[in-house]
């Protein structure tokens, strides 16, 4: 087979594997694009919580116990959610299915765990921020070929993993002063996600006339 034409078909699939990945992103992309709602439903919890953090007495560790046990656990549901409605295939799946896993499973271990005390707690909450933030830095990195403003998504994982250190190096503040952490972070993540929720809407509004070209390519 002459050289030419060797090189002609090298090309043609390597072209056709670039398309396909790009099909495949573009998909991936849009199924995260359709769950907007369930993101800003995570953002509204979120700031829902941070008011409490502050406005609400927690001078225990039961209350805080309660408070961010039903943070993790409906922000866990809400995570695996949206892998219900849209995981297919590739993409950021994976890491929402763990992120739900890993917050539902903290809040299990703090509303069962008894006598947990307050230095306990504070590396539960560190490790189950830290590990979530991680998660959502690699989805937003998946992402961005695909969706513009995935930054949000980004800097609400890199704020969770700041609430992690910073209660990991200073876990001898009380209750009060870890509720004001919480809630602290909770407002920034909060607003954070309602602006990637928003931002989302967009973005799938923009491409709903792409959604039957990407489907069926």
């Amino acid at each position: 087979m002459p050289q030419a034409t060797m090189n002609a078909q090298n090309t043609t699939q390597q072209d056709t594997a670039r398309r396909d990945a790009e099909t495949l992103e573009v998909k991936e992309a849009m199924r995260f694009g359709r769950n907007w709602w369930i993101v800003a439903l995570r953002g509204v919890l979120s700031l829902l919580v941070g008011a409490m953090s502050f406005l609400l007495p927690m001078s225990t560790i039961f209350a805080l116990v309660i408070l961010f046990a039903a943070y993790a656990l409906l922000d866990g549901i809400f995570c695996l959610g949206s892998v219900v409605r849209g995981a297919k295939g590739r993409g950021p799946w994976w890491m929402l299915s763990l992120e739900g896993v890993l917050g539902i499973g903290a809040a299990v271990i703090t509303v069962l765990w008894p006598e947990i005390t307050a230095l306990a707690l504070i590396y539960v909450v560190a490790a189950w921020a830290m590990a979530t933030g991680v998660l959502e830095i690699i989805a937003a990195v998946r992402l961005r070929k695909q969706i513009q403003n995935e930054w949000l998504l980004a800097a609400a994982g890199l704020s969770s993993i700041v609430m992690g250190v910073v209660l990991a190096l200073w876990p001898g503040p009380g209750a009060v002063a870890i509720a004001w952490i919480i809630g602290a972070y909770a407002l920034v993540f909060g607003v954070l996600l309602v602006g990637l929720a928003f931002r989302l809407r967009r973005w799938q509004a923009a491409h709903v006339p792409m959604r039957k070209t990407a489907v069926e390519a």
